[in-house]
């Protein structure tokens, strides 16, 4: 997979952590000194030195599908080699073993939600762990929707858009199940004939609007932002799974730099509004009185060497291998267009030593065939 070194991502991912911390505190300045200069960081590793966080995206709200994941990270922090190594996985990875006709990862945050709260993230964690053969220590799940609203509170975002974006098949919010002038009996002969994404949406065209972004600085609010980190349809290399994981992580970056600011963290009135709109759209794991912890690694890593790795198909065009494949469609996979493992259906063998080699050595290589 090709990798990506980029500054703050790590402290970008634990500033909405941090957040919570920051408003929560009432001594927060005496605190400071005492957590950087007097005392170790104390969280639960299964490693020493180690921790891996997964980060989970939703759309929330109105959004279709408002518990699916969206985005699949992560993030594995190495203290001692002050290193960390963000690892994306796409949402159309298909797990055997989950229940349901729809067995993509990005409904196993859902089903586990759907059956007690906490399992979502339990549930993810346990999938991400078969998927990769790393254990999770903590999990995190961002709702976009609060995302949105955070975004807006500090006044937007500024992004360097790398290329030109169009996505002629944005879903619109509120229409996903618009019938386009089709009657009930030509949406079920549609239906029945098992047809893939884009058909469907080509069929329901009404459901969608042309995204643009030109290439350059762009200020973005909260919805703007959103769109430009969800795009899947653009054109070119811009609708690949590797470049919306870049975007994912511009936005992030940003948005770490926005909250961090000292014209951010001088406002008691911004703190406020971010922490109630920001507690209310997070979904994690870590225990209150391990916040100031992630307050002091996020410090640590602020200058940490950063490893981006996107698991995907890899691009032709480009030289680059990739470690999975899209199979044609089919009833085992419920006529829905997926991605499997390359050396096949639920082996995730290939994936865990990748994963596990880039996070011990680094600059790991994927031969254009698997290894016997």
């Amino acid at each position: 997979m090709l990798k990506r070194k980029t500054g703050f991502i790590i402290a970008g991912i634990l500033a909405i952590v941090v957040l919570l911390f920051i408003v929560k505190t009432a001594n927060f300045y005496p605190f400071l000194f005492n957590l950087f200069f007097n005392r170790e960081i104390n969280l639960t590793q299964v490693s020493p030195n180690k921790v891996n966080i997964l980060i989970l995206g939703i759309g929330g709200g109105k959004h279709e599908g408002p518990l699916l994941t969206d985005t699949i990270m992560l993030a594995s922090i190495d203290e001692g080699k002050n290193k960390a190594t963000l690892t994306s996985l796409p949402r159309d990875l298909w797990i055997p073993e989950l229940s349901g006709s729809n067995k993509k990862i990005n409904t196993a945050y859902a089903y586990g939600e759907s059956k007690r709260q906490g399992g979502g993230l339990k549930l993810m964690e346990a999938v991400v762990r078969k998927v990769t053969g790393q254990p999770i220590d903590y999990g995190i799940r961002i709702d976009f929707s609060g995302f949105v609203k955070a975004v807006d509170i500090v006044g937007g975002l500024d992004i360097e858009v790398d290329n030109n974006l169009d996505d002629y098949l944005y879903p619109i919010g509120g229409k996903e199940d618009n019938p386009c002038g089709l009657s009930d009996e030509q949406i079920k002969e549609f239906i029945a004939t098992g047809p893939a994404e884009l058909e469907i949406a080509e069929k329901f065209s009404c459901r969608y609007v042309h995204l643009h972004f030109d290439k350059g600085l762009t200020h973005m609010d909260g919805e703007t932002a959103l769109k430009f980190v969800r795009s899947r349809h653009a054109l070119g290399g811009e609708g690949s799974d590797f470049a919306r994981s870049k975007r994912q992580q511009k936005v992030i970056s940003a948005f770490r730099d926005k909250i961090l600011s000292p014209q951010t963290l001088a406002n008691p009135v911004t703190l406020i509004n971010l922490y109630n709109t920001v507690k209310s759209s997070i979904d994690t794991d870590i225990k209150y009185d391990e916040l100031d912890d992630f307050l002091k690694l996020a410090s640590k890593m602020n200058k940490a060497k950063i490893e981006s790795v996107v698991i995907d198909y890899g691009d032709e065009q480009n030289a680059r291998n990739g470690l999975l494949i899209e199979p044609p469609l089919s009833e085992e996979y419920n006529y829905l267009s997926v991605l499997i493992p390359r050396i096949g259906n639920g082996d995730f063998s290939e994936i865990s030593n990748y994963v596990n080699c880039e996070l011990e050595q680094g600059n790991c290589k994927v031969t254009p065939t698997p290894k016997n």
